[in-house]
């Protein structure tokens, strides 16, 4: 057990809660923040000054000056902030704009799903999106309640547009954060790895979702360039100023989101709206709030339900939102796994509607009926009820919505009456009471299911070892002891994971010997032994070393880094592998997720950081994707 006591490191920081230098860097990063028309309004001052000095400079008969003036033009800097990449183009043809006059969308979109974006749109300095032309092909497999609208979504409708644009200019800006870069041999590792990383998605999947190292080639899941929108904060904390830049001009020039293509909505809120939000608070660059709430606008169908539970998916040019194709239900991690993202959506841009339909999921699932806090892995968004008989657990489906409850709550300031810190407090005492087992010989303690909500399965996810940073940040928030205990016995618990196979790298499934069935108290099914460079654990030891300060975190995550650098690095990027169980032989898979730059070297880097406040948790909470969001009063 840590004492959080000792080791205390006291950090002085300004009256921004950052270290803040002067440099040609920070300059370019102000200039870029700049609205345009802050940008056109300097070009005219400068141009003004110009002329008139021309004026003032006396000249003789042949109109040659007679005495040198210092302000002569080609003293004059008129921007000191050019950009380096500015000549740089993607692999892919250029997109057009989503604000463009002349937009076409080849497939049809109603009139009626277009109101949504058209009558709400708030962004910034730019014209409102035109309506796209109509194309008989479109628009055929709308789901009936699309007819029903969200009564948040038609209050704001019937705005006018230039007040919703006006609102969120008036909304207090961000200023940039600046970050020294690596400080000791271990970040320098990571970054290492990430630029080897980037090197390869460069070269061989530039705007597309996903690296495959190995074939030398990309996969695209939603097309939105996942990878470079999930690592832009990786990139501005890491300060790699040069990969942000180019990666900021192609999230201005390239990212677009009247993609025909359906898109899930919890993947795309934790990745693409959380990573552009974040990117916006650490640069101060609006015009990621300006894409954020694009995709925003885009994805407020998904809450135009019967029973206000969202549905999971939604085509992002139709605006037709639907539950997933193979099943009535969605996830219930998935609909309650967005209130982070949407609240700092709306405080940031100043319209409500985001932060009050994300809410309404938040009353309806605290409503539900659960058992002793916990909640089964499926929810219907037409019924708004769970799936009976469905399967309870800390892993796969469910995860997040405990997570959630209490980054919410510290999220907004942790009021002692809000019903998110309570049906979190319930929910743990229902993890202690159901879930937690002991293995009878090595005594290691975990976290099992309960299968059609009752019968205990000794099995526990890699995803289940977010709980001890979670239950560690929860202590440090004013929670019992009781969960700081078993947040460190899971830690522990997790280490073995990694440290029980030969590769030490984890499997994505574990199962753990309950009554004698098996001659190791971990152990591992062949189907189940897959690596997919999973940050759960990371994010656990950066959560424990930030807190308390023990280096020995940073001892225990620098062994598994070197694991993953041993077995999952390639020539082009690094891959997830099939087998932890055979270091001669792990079968790469050939898929690097964005997580992996997103998530797993963040974590990584600030877990190896000489600074443990590098990212102030007074100031920060981190969303389910490793994404930075400001914590509210």
């Amino acid at each position: 057990m840590i004492d959080l006591r000792k080791e205390h490191v006291s950090v002085i920081i300004g009256n921004d809660g950052v270290t803040t230098t002067t440099s040609k860097k920070s300059l370019k990063r102000h200039w870029n923040q700049l609205s345009r028309f802050q940008k056109n309004l300097v070009f005219t001052i400068v141009a003004a000054l110009f002329i008139f000095l021309c004026f003032q400079i006396p000249s003789n008969d042949n109109g040659i000056s007679h005495q040198k003036n210092p302000l002569e033009p080609e003293h004059i800097q008129i921007s000191p902030f050019k950009e380096k990449h500015e000549n740089i183009l993607p692999q892919a043809q250029p997109l057009q704009s989503i604000n463009d006059k002349n937009i076409v969308n080849q497939n049809a979109i109603d009139e009626q799903q277009l109101s949504n974006i058209n009558g709400r749109n708030n962004i910034i300095d730019e014209p409102p999106i035109n309506k796209a032309e109509e194309n008989n092909d479109g628009g055929d497999e709308t789901d009936e309640t699309q007819n029903n609208e969200v009564s948040d979504i038609d209050d704001i409708e019937n705005e006018n547009v230039l007040n919703n644009i006006e609102t969120v200019k008036n909304v207090g800006g961000e200023t940039a954060k600046d970050f020294k870069g690596p400080s000791n041999e271990r970040q320098q590792a990571v970054v290492d790895a990430f630029k080897h990383s980037w090197k390869g998605y460069k070269e061989y999947a530039w705007g597309h979702d996903n690296l495959k190292p190995i074939s030398m080639s990309y996969h695209d899941w939603f097309g939105l360039g996942l990878t470079i929108v999930d690592a832009l904060d990786t990139m501005y904390i890491m300060d790699l100023q040069d990969e942000f830049d180019e990666s900021r001009n192609w999230v201005d020039q390239y990212l677009r989101f009247d993609v025909n293509r359906d898109v899930n909505l919890f993947e795309v809120t934790i990745r693409v709206l959380g990573g552009l939000l974040s990117a916006y608070h650490l640069s101060g660059d609006r015009m990621f709030l300006n894409k954020a709430v694009d995709l925003g606008n885009r994805l407020l169908p998904c809450f135009n339900s019967p029973s206000k539970i969202p549905y999971s998916d939604v085509n992002l040019a139709t605006l037709n939102a639907h539950s997933p194709k193979w099943s009535p239900d969605s996830s219930t991690s998935e609909v309650t796994t967005l209130q982070l993202e949407f609240r700092d959506l709306s405080r940031s841009s100043g319209d409500p509607v985001f932060e009050q339909v994300a809410s309404k999921v938040n009353l309806k699932v605290h409503e539900l009926e659960k058992n002793e806090g916990l909640v089964p892995i499926f929810i219907n968004a037409n019924t708004g009820t769970f799936r009976n008989f469905a399967t309870i657990s800390l892993g796969a489906r469910a995860d997040s919505y405990y997570e959630y409850l209490l980054k919410q709550w510290i999220q907004t300031g942790k009021r002692n009456d809000d019903f998110l810190i309570a049906d979190y407090q319930v929910s743990m005492n229902g993890v202690l009471n159901q879930l937690v087992r002991k293995t009878p010989n090595e005594h290691h303690i975990y976290i099992g299911e309960l299968i059609n909500g009752k019968d205990f399965k000794p099995k526990m996810d890699h995803l289940t070892c977010y709980l001890p940073g979670t239950l560690l940040l929860g202590y440090k928030n004013g929670m019992p002891k009781t969960h700081l205990t078993l947040a460190n016995d899971l830690l522990e618990t997790c280490f073995q994971t990694y440290m029980k196979q030969p590769t030490q790298l984890a499997p994505e499934i574990t199962y753990f010997n309950l009554n004698g069935e098996s001659e190791t108290d971990i152990y591992v099914k062949n189907n189940d032994a897959h690596n997919l460079l999973r940050p759960e654990f990371i994010e656990s030891l950066y959560y424990f070393y930030a807190i308390s300060g023990n280096k020995t975190y940073q001892d225990m995550g620098w062994t598994i880094f070197n694991a993953f650098n041993k077995y999952t690095k390639v020539k082009n990027g690094y891959t997830s592998i099939n087998s932890v169980k055979n270091p001669l032989n792990t079968r790469p898979r050939d898929m690097m997720e964005s997580f992996w730059l997103g998530e797993t070297l963040k974590y990584f880097y600030l877990l190896f950081s000489d600074d443990r406040n590098e990212i102030d948790l007074e100031k920060y909470v981190f969303n389910t994707e490793a994404h930075p969001l400001p914590i509210r009063d």
